[in-house]
């Protein structure tokens, strides 16, 4: 069945019965929900239905049941679609992204409502139900590390009558009908491996933080690279968010690597602790880049460090800009093939890497 075929088989169904929900027409039509809340938007658009949660009611239904102008769609319903986004809650890397989207969403005349990802399954389904409730046309949702994307995809996201963009997030092959644009984090980590090995560094260690959803990306990333470019991998110091940077033994371990030469180069994620490494290497009299070459990772403060770090660069703005793009293309056609979409990151060199030098010319 055409599109305006499909349509106009739903205008007479409205015109028939008052009342119709998405979720019984869809599975009349044996079509999906999306689909059919695309020809409500659409048929609401010209006036010819009102559009109502849930579903939607012929004029006359509408008018008897005293249901506000707000709920119609006019043809200008494009510019006043709604977006919900749940992001996470703090954390320095995630405001690019938002501003991103709401560029984006701006642009489009769209608007954004916010939600903050909670710390169980229950309580971001709660989130949804709630965004839902409150007629948004889409999810464009960033969960916090230790929510599964896959899992989710599964078990509760693909259940859902609204398209769903994963942001940042990387869903498997569950994935189900999601969409999903992300930095890709192990060509990142790829950058940063390959510019230490061609300023002549044979070893690169690894520093990363144990609870970013990012860093499982970034090792898988690291170690390929070394493999590809026969530089030895290692040793791996592992940041957990509960230790003290300065006090814990990770950093003891380094640094006792770094005096003894065994450690040279490093990438480290993220730029936060790159820039307090270096800081705690001076406090032992151990310099950067000569004695230690550092590559953050994430590019948000790294040109503040007393050394400006060289730094990937995931790009951030673009993941939430493509978000946006994504679910507007979803909304307009939801035959369309689906997308999953891995943006490059790139890497900013400064001055915190340099030609090894040669065994007893530390000062």
């Amino acid at each position: 069945m055409l599109a305006e075929e499909r349509r106009e088989a739903l205008l007479r169904l409205v015109e028939r019965r008052g009342v119709i929900k998405v979720k019984d027409v869809a599975e009349e039509m044996e079509v999906s929900a999306v689909t059919v809340r695309q020809d409500v938007r659409e048929l609401a658009g010209r006036g010819l239905i009102v559009r109502v949660h849930g579903g939607a009611m012929s004029p006359t239904a509408a008018q008897a049941a005293d249901v506000s102008a707000p709920a119609v769609r006019r043809p200008t319903a494009r510019q006043g679609e709604a977006f919900g986004l749940i992001v996470p809650p703090g954390g320095y890397y995630y405001p690019e992204i938002i501003r991103g989207v709401q560029d984006a969403a701006q642009a489009h005349g769209i608007r954004i409502v916010l939600a903050v990802s909670g710390e169980t399954l229950e309580e971001n389904q709660e989130q949804v139900r709630r965004l839902i409730a409150a007629g948004v046309d889409g999810l464009l949702l960033m969960p916090r590390a230790g929510l599964e994307p896959a899992n989710m995809a599964e078990e509760w996201l693909a259940g859902l009558e609204i398209p769903v963009v994963l942001v940042d997030r990387r869903a498997g092959s569950q994935a189900g009908r999601l969409e999903q644009v992300a930095s890709d984090h192990a060509r990142g980590a790829g950058l940063a491996v390959r510019h230490l090995a061609g300023l002549g560094y044979e070893r690169i260690a690894l520093v990363a933080r144990t609870e970013s959803p990012n860093t499982p990306l970034i090792r898988e990333g690291y170690a390929a690279a070394c493999q590809t470019l026969g530089v030895t991998s290692g040793p791996e110091y592992a940041i957990d968010p509960a230790d003290g940077l300065a006090s814990a033994e990770w950093f003891e371990e380094l640094a006792q690597a770094v005096e003894s030469g065994g450690v040279r180069a490093a990438l480290v994620h993220n730029d936060l602790d790159a820039v307090a490494l270096v800081g705690l290497l001076q406090a032992r009299d151990l310099r950067v880049p000569e004695d230690l070459a550092i590559v953050a990772y994430d590019d948000e403060v790294a040109a503040l460090s007393d050394v400006p770090l060289t730094a990937v660069a995931p790009p951030k703005r673009a993941v939430g800009e493509w978000a946006v793009d994504l679910m507007r293309r979803r909304l307009a056609d939801p035959a369309a093939p689906l997308a999953e979409m891995l943006l490059r990151p790139e890497l900013h060199v400064r001055d915190s890497s340099g030609v090894p030098s040669l065994p007893g010319e530390r000062a």
